[in-house]
């Protein structure tokens, strides 16, 4: 049994979060001191909700387990991970008292991903938590790689400049191996790429530590690394505001919510030249979803930003499997669950799942609501 208050993980996700929360809880404190600084904030002192200190203290908390080898968080439960291919390290877990057995999916990734492994085949469990994120879509069908490529030409073009929100981990480095194959094919031009995320940077050393995650080969995850100049400080992120294109930048967060990225599309949004391309799933309510619909101003640092770029977004490089992708998953269960439980998706996105999983699958399904309680005979 593990002691108390340990966070079991697998051996990457422990080596990313040694990356992810110190890092995190830096930028929380860069962002609360520009808010103070501006004076923007809606509270009278903006603070970080945790600092560098405090993300660096949760470490300690940590404990790694390999995938697939049981052990017992408590007294009388074995849980058991299983790769599930939506990022490295990223896992199923399998919880069983030896009376009943639940599977929580957590986030599923796509079986043909370029950069990571599939998710593992699982026999299934008594009671499973699956997610819905694209459960009420199909990916586009097209070439990822080629329609990036065209994104960046057509934007090289016009003299401008392509800025895509990313999530540090996953993403960026997804992103950095397709602009590392256009550029070794000669599909674009040897235009200047900037990784401006110290996270997604340090990332790319968990990759290489982790060759098990990967698909790619071990020269390939260490070219990721050459893509793109490294920018590391937060004087080098405002100087490329001042640059003119063609050049690519990445930058988090994914979703434009936060990060380095925010003050990137606050500079290069208004000029039509540039573009901002989103490469993945914007929740709503976020300002990526806000400009992939169609806004004319977002609202960033306390001001409307005018949105005159191209925004442009590739479904198909989303780290999340569609919804047949899910039920393809789910095909390779040796016993149907009792009861099916569809959460992590937007309501309709819950409820197509549920009706695709109870079409296709003949499975007893149900959408829990916030804070309902069900028991497990």
């Amino acid at each position: 049994m593990t002691r108390k208050g340990t966070k079991n993980c697998t051996p990457a996700t422990a080596d990313l979060c040694r990356i992810l929360l110190p890092d995190s809880g830096h930028l929380q404190e860069e962002e609360a001191e520009f808010a103070n600084r501006h004076g923007f904030s809606k509270h009278a002192q903006a603070k970080p909700l945790y600092t560098k200190e405090d993300a660096i203290d949760s470490l300690k908390y940590l404990y790694p387990v390999s995938a697939g080898h049981p052990f017992h968080p408590v007294p009388g439960l074995t849980a058991r991970l299983a790769r599930s291919g939506h990022m490295a390290g990223s896992s199923f877990v399998v919880l069983d008292d030896g009376t009943r057995s639940v599977l929580f999916s957590g986030d599923i990734g796509r079986p043909e991903d370029p950069v990571l492994r599939p998710p593992e085949p699982m026999d299934g469990a008594d009671y499973l938590v699956v997610e819905s994120t694209y459960g009420d879509r199909l990916h586009p069908p097209g070439d990822a790689l080629g329609e990036l490529g065209a994104v960046i030409n057509r934007t090289a073009a016009r003299g401008g400049a392509v800025v895509i929100p990313a999530f540090a981990v996953g993403r960026a480095q997804s992103l950095l191996h397709h602009i590392h194959l256009l550029k070794q094919r000669k599909v674009i031009h040897n235009l200047p790429v900037y990784l401006n995320s110290p996270m997604a940077a340090n990332a790319l050393h968990v990759y290489e530590k982790h060759p098990g995650e990967l698909r790619l080969s071990p020269g390939e995850c260490a070219a990721l690394a050459n893509v793109a100049e490294i920018v590391d400080t937060p004087e080098a992120s405002r100087s490329l505001n001042a640059r003119r294109g063609p050049m690519v930048i990445i930058a988090a967060s994914g979703m434009a919510t936060g990060g380095r990225v925010v003050h990137h599309i606050k500079a290069f949004a208004p000029h039509a030249r540039n573009t901002i391309l989103f490469a993945g799933y914007q929740a709503g309510g976020t300002r990526g979803a806000l400009m992939v619909g169609g806004a004319t101003t977002v609202r960033m640092h306390g001001e409307e930003v005018p949105i005159r770029a191209e925004i442009a977004q590739l479904d198909n490089l989303s780290a999340h499997a569609d919804a047949g992708e899910i039920v393809q998953w789910l095909r390779g269960f040796k016993t149907a669950p009792r009861q099916t439980f569809i959460t992590h998706g937007e309501p309709a996105a819950a409820d197509a799942m549920r009706q695709r999983i109870e079409r296709d699958m003949g499975w007893k399904c149900h959408m829990p609501y916030y804070l309902e309680e069900v028991g497990l005979v």
